[in-house]
């Protein structure tokens, strides 16, 4: 048996040699990105990586390295693509990006809408963001928040998109895929959920309470104490807030903000209801231009890939091939594919940066869809 420390000598050299051949192989990248320049050849050719994957899978005499074999030069192949790509962009051929840098975001004169009554934790969000002097008003839905903006009934808009306890508002995902409207910025914040009531109710009277799908959600420790209390789902805190106010049932309650008792007149039954200290709701502000600012450090985009084996792994390889910090990955079915899904990805930068455009590069070239939803 061989001594360990001759091993691992002989695997030294073998590693030598490997990176010297890589550093070859990676500078015919260069001659090969020339010719597809000069011809407008697509970097990725499909036909010719498999050809030349199964060739390699063939000539391998151990079975067992079959597998590994083809792994390797998928992986070679794959850094040899992004180089051309990085390649392309710098002779400015990489993608065009429509989004105009500006100083700052105009807010002069703008309409801002958010979604529900007022107390709404969004109407929160659009004066954390906008000031409490913004003209603003609301809709019933983020649907009608996003066609007001669509049909230039407002300038702005303010939708929630991930509470740190319940996940994401998957609904605003979508609705960012389908309409051409981009985010310019977001805002966090704290929620602090109150059980509130009609005046002259005490907790023992309550039978039914009122409230969002994710505020029961996020009050679910209080609630488990009270198993026998109904529990409806209503599209809005403040709304759940204003129908108890106005039907005015002392068996009724509603999870919402605290800012709704003054609003509704209502009464406090117990507050801190929600069960995380560290509970917040993260805001998106939305509009119909493509604009961003010098101060913008975050993007997100959304993709389709090919249903098949690797497609997400070579999609992903493009942020790490770049030195690219990814922040957040989400998927979300695709409407009429069964099974098939789109990633939403948020991930640090400018859409200046060169690191950037090269993955966008790449992304653009192998993706089946790919669209930018903002920088902010």
């Amino acid at each position: 048996m061989k001594d360990l420390i001759k091993i691992r000598e002989e695997i030294d050299d073998i590693d030598s040699q490997i990176i010297e051949l890589y550093e070859k192989r990676m500078g015919l990248t260069t001659e090969v990105a020339e010719y597809k320049i000069s011809t407008g050849k697509q970097v990725l050719d499909k036909q010719r990586e498999k050809e030349k994957l199964d060739k390699a899978e063939a000539q391998v005499k151990d079975e067992k390295n079959r597998y590994g074999v083809r792994e390797l030069f998928e992986q070679i192949m794959s850094m040899s693509r992004k180089r051309q790509y990085q390649l392309l962009v710098s002779q400015g051929l990489g993608e065009k990006i429509e989004f105009e840098l500006v100083d700052k975001l105009p807010f002069e004169n703008a309409k801002i809408v958010y979604q529900g009554v007022e107390g709404a934790y969004s109407q929160l969000a659009m004066q954390a963001y906008f000031g409490k002097n913004a003209d603003n008003f609301h809709v019933d839905t983020w649907r009608d928040a996003m066609e007001a903006i669509k049909n230039g009934q407002a300038d702005y808009a303010v939708l929630p998109i991930e509470n740190s306890s319940a996940g994401i508002v998957s609904e605003n995902y979508d609705l960012l895929v389908e309409y051409d409207n981009y985010i310019v910025a977001e805002q966090t914040i704290k929620i602090e959920h109150a059980l509130l009531g009609v005046p002259g109710a005490e907790i023992s009277d309550i039978t039914c309470v009122y409230s969002h799908p994710q505020s029961f959600l996020q009050s679910v420790d209080f609630l488990n104490e009270h198993r026998d209390w109904e529990q409806i789902r209503l599209a809005n805190n403040a709304v759940s807030a204003k129908k108890v106010s106005m039907e005015g049932k002392k068996n009724q309650a509603a999870i919402a903000s605290s800012i709704n008792a003054e609003l509704y007149g209502l009464k406090i039954l117990k507050e801190h209801i929600n069960y995380s200290a560290d509970n917040s709701t993260r805001f998106i502000i939305v509009t119909a231009k493509k604009v961003y600012t010098k101060e913008a450090k975050k993007i997100s985009i959304c993709f389709e890939i090919p249903h098949e084996s690797g497609s997400l792994y070579r999609m992903l390889s493009h942020f790490i091939f770049n030195n690219i910090n990814m922040v957040k990955i989400e998927s979300r079915p695709i409407k009429d594919k069964s099974f098939e899904y789109r990633f939403f990805v948020e991930f640090e930068g400018k859409l200046t940066d060169g690191a950037v455009q090269n993955a966008l590069k790449g992304l653009s070239e192998e993706a089946s869809a790919v669209k930018i939803l903002g920088n902010y």
